[in-house]
């Protein structure tokens, strides 16, 4: 089991701006719906073109609270894969930094981003 994902170092400043744009409070807030936003997409990502890993740092827990396991599915559903898959915590920051990448694109307000979510 994974017990850290790192962004990349450019998706930390989208971090932060989201989050302070949008009030949302802790930082993991827009790094659950960023992985939420590109696992719905419902197209994998090559692992194998990962970004860079010196971004913000969020441990197991503090990204996915008591969820953890419900996340890590969507991974295994999509991929098609055990949950000891080895490779799932680069799946994980695959869509994390895909998901950061597609939201800082998007002109998000309160509203907008309600939307998104429904």
């Amino acid at each position: 089991m994974y017990k850290t994902i790192k962004t990349t170092k450019a998706n930390r400043e989208v971090i932060s701006s989201l989050t302070n744009k949008l009030g949302l409070g802790a930082e993991n807030v827009i790094a659950r719906i960023a992985f939420a936003h590109s696992i719905a997409q419902e197209k994998t990502i090559d692992i194998s073109t990962l970004g860079d890993s010196q971004g913000k740092e969020y441990t197991r827990n503090i990204l996915w609270g008591t969820n953890a396991a419900y996340y890590e599915a969507m991974v295994c559903q999509l991929y098609g894969v055990y949950k000891s898959d080895k490779d799932i915590p680069k799946m994980i920051k695959a869509h994390l930094d895909d998901g950061l990448e597609r939201l800082s694109e998007m002109e998000l307000t309160n509203e907008t981003l309600i939307n998104l979510l429904i």
